[in-house]
């Protein structure tokens, strides 16, 4: 993928997943992005399980493509190294409690009088105003919070949450698609801007179409498996030896699929002979179409199904699609430098690419503190001036 971003620098005080995931984006396009990290501890993000080799699966997934740097935000000295970062940048994304970089003289206000052309994003957990903006916040309280949780898993189910991290992850791509929006208002104006964005508000986009509905006809959406509210049948069906996926969303569709597996008569059925009288009674129809899949295995059924047109999955599970041949002929798996910390690592690509070409792995999730010499010389600071930092815990 062409850099776009190249020349563009990143401050990134961001941690876990949300903040990391926009931020990894940014270089995934060719920024530079200089993650800020406590000293001796860094992003929480760097102890989740499951460790390989002693580093955190969530660290490896998030943070490609950034320099590491230590800076004590406690410490006046590590608030200046951010503050003298931050005067040449592009953009400064933090991911902190609304009012904890205020309080620490790092907010949109105090660095845009330095650097007017500075793009400031946040991630919060509630958003910066309302009765809930002070608590903190990760995916599942988001996914609960916004309704998602309620609609998950199967009728007279416990609560289930999804297990991608939605609510993280698609916070950190709104920041990074506000950000991208703001460096396009920046080339017409010469002005930098403030982007923000929370998982709250996240998860709440989320749920569009089942609030419209609900708006539509005061019906809540309760858990529905794996079937579609707004169409029929849609949803996993049992075979002999396992489950497929069947997404026959419209009446043509539908004609197939009944008459791919031996039931051409049944769209002639009053109940079932339009969606919108398929959807109200989409129990009794799973069941006769279930008791024909059930003959089949679940590569027979897959088969004639696709063979007919019908649109139709298995269920993969992350090591069947890690092991895919279509997948891996779309590149999703790039291999990492042969010479990388972990052997036999890959990474899990983004899913663009322009004129033919992903994104370019410039540089392996760094280590604590890697580059905070560097960076610091960059920034002007001396040797001397450097060991000092050290010596007072500013930096490590």
């Amino acid at each position: 993928m062409p850099a776009i971003l190249d020349g563009l620098t990143v401050i990134d005080l961001t941690q876990n997943v949300a903040g990391p995931y926009c931020t990894q984006l940014l270089g995934d396009f060719g920024a530079t992005v200089i993650k800020i990290e406590r000293p001796g501890q860094g992003d929480d993000g760097r102890r989740f399980a499951p460790l390989w080799q002693g580093e955190s699966a969530v660290h490896l997934a998030f943070n490609r493509n950034k320099k590491s740097v230590c800076a004590d935000l406690d410490h006046p000295r590590g608030r200046e190294i951010v503050r003298r970062l931050a005067r040449t940048a592009d953009v400064f994304v933090h991911s902190m409690k609304p009012g904890s970089c205020e309080s620490r003289g790092l907010g949109y206000e105090d660095l845009a009088l330095e650097n007017p052309r500075l793009i400031y994003g946040s991630i919060s957990g509630f958003g910066d105003t309302g009765p809930l903006s002070n608590l903190p916040g990760y995916d599942p309280l988001g996914q609960a919070y916004s309704g998602i949780i309620s609609m998950n898993g199967h009728p007279g189910s416990p609560p289930a949450r999804v297990v991608v991290p939605i609510i993280d992850m698609g916070s950190g791509i709104w920041l990074f698609s506000g950000i991208l929006g703001a460096i396009i208002e920046r080339g017409k104006t010469g002005k930098g801007s403030r982007v923000r964005t929370s998982l709250l508000e996240t998860g709440v986009t989320w749920t569009a179409l089942m609030m419209t509905s609900y708006m539509a006809t005061g019906q809540v959406q309760g858990p529905a498996g794996s079937a579609s509210p707004a169409a029929a049948p849609y949803e996993a069906f049992q075979t002999s030896d396992g489950w497929a996926l069947v997404a026959a969303g419209n009446d043509r569709l539908f004609a197939k699929f009944c008459g791919a597996i031996g039931l051409a008569d049944l769209p002639g059925d009053p109940r079932f002979n339009s969606n919108s009288v398929r959807v109200p009674n989409r129990f009794e129809l799973h069941e006769i179409l279930e008791s024909e899949t059930r003959r089949r295995n679940t590569a027979e059924l897959i088969g004639i199904l696709q063979e007919a047109g019908v649109p139709v999955s298995p269920i993969n599970s992350l090591d069947q699609v890690f092991a895919d041949d279509h997948v891996n002929q779309l590149g999703m798996f790039p291999p990492v430098a042969p010479d990388f910390r972990i052997p036999g690592m890959k990474f899990v690509d983004i899913p663009i690419s322009i004129d033919g070409e992903r994104s370019v792995q410039r540089s392996m999730p760094p280590r604590l503190g890697e580059h905070t010499n560097e960076v610091l010389r960059a920034a002007g600071y001396g040797d001397g001036e450097i060991a000092e930092l050290r010596a007072l815990g500013a930096t490590g």
